[in-house]
């Protein structure tokens, strides 16, 4: 069976990151019922959280360390886009503000954190 390619210029991921990731993990599962699967980022596991009912990988719950170690406790989203770098070109160019620089998701793809001229955050997200 083949992995799907990922629909450009629409939202592909949802990740919270914050400082007790095993409190707002079980949070969310007793909440909404998320179950979590451990995902190691070497000396810490964050955590995939997805559907009970049918497996469905709806987002992540990280430590604010590593490389999420300079982001806001919040949710952030990604938007799978085509050009990372055209996209940091765009938004530095309209108002906006690169909050990390371009980081490499190993097997998926490369990102980084921008905050747009509202003060709202997001992450940009070019596929591999």
């Amino acid at each position: 069976m083949s992995e799907s390619k990922p629909v450009l210029c629409s939202i592909g991921w949802f990740d919270l990151t914050v400082d007790d990731a095993p409190a707002i993990r079980d949070f969310y599962s007793n909440v909404v019922g998320w179950t979590a699967s451990p995902l190691s980022m070497g000396d810490y596991d964050d955590f995939v959280m997805a559907s009970p009912a049918d497996g469905t990988l709806v987002s992540g719950v990280c430590h604010a360390r590593g490389p999420n170690a300079d982001l806001p406790a919040q949710w952030i989203l990604y938007v799978n886009i085509e050009d990372i770098e055209a996209s940091r070109a765009a938004c530095t160019k309209m108002g906006g503000e690169l909050l990390t620089p371009v980081k490499i998701a190993a097997g998926h793809g490369s990102y980084c954190v921008i905050k747009d001229p509202a003060g709202a955050v997001m992450a940009l997200f070019q596929p591999e």
